[in-house]
């Protein structure tokens, strides 16, 4: 954000964290492929869609997520996308197909997704706590006043 200074010209100011005004957007997961859906939830949570944006403070809105059970992936890829993890231990590699992992958690599905797509710092993991995902159409969040989410 920038404003003329007292000598005319123009000067860029920061971002406060006390200044911040949280915007709360609702997203129906049904409507729309995960990764195009993803993209557009990590930037709306990281703030670049805002003119305000900071690269140190959390300028982003907050985003619910509803209908996780019924995410869909384009073409082939829920066939071939599997889930991996990894205890550490000799042997100790587990994988679950896309279509098991949607069934058993599907909220662990889209979060997954947009996690990986917001920084690996101590702030994308600020920025991870204002998504709000559930399996079904309803929520708890109608105090906050979502707006619906343009993908």
């Amino acid at each position: 954000m920038s404003r003329p200074g007292a000598n005319g010209m123009w000067k860029t100011t920061m971002a406060r964290r006390e200044e911040q005004v949280r915007e709360w957007y609702i997203v129906d997961a049904s409507r729309y492929p995960l990764g195009r859906m993803a993209v557009k939830i990590a930037l709306r949570l990281m703030g670049k869609d805002r003119p305000e944006w900071t690269p140190h403070v959390d300028t982003g809105a907050g985003v619910i997520v509803i209908n996780a059970s019924k995410v869909r992936l384009s073409g082939k890829k829920a066939a071939a996308k599997v889930y991996q993890r990894y205890s550490g231990y000799p042997g100790g590699r587990k994988e679950i197909p896309f279509e098991i992992q949607v069934k058993r958690d599907p909220e662990k599905v889209v979060r997954h997704a947009v996690r990986l797509m917001l920084p690996k710092t101590n702030l994308g993991r600020l920025m991870l706590k204002k998504l709000r995902v559930y399996p079904g159409p309803e929520h708890p969040h109608a105090a906050q006043n979502p707006k619906e989410m343009e993908i």
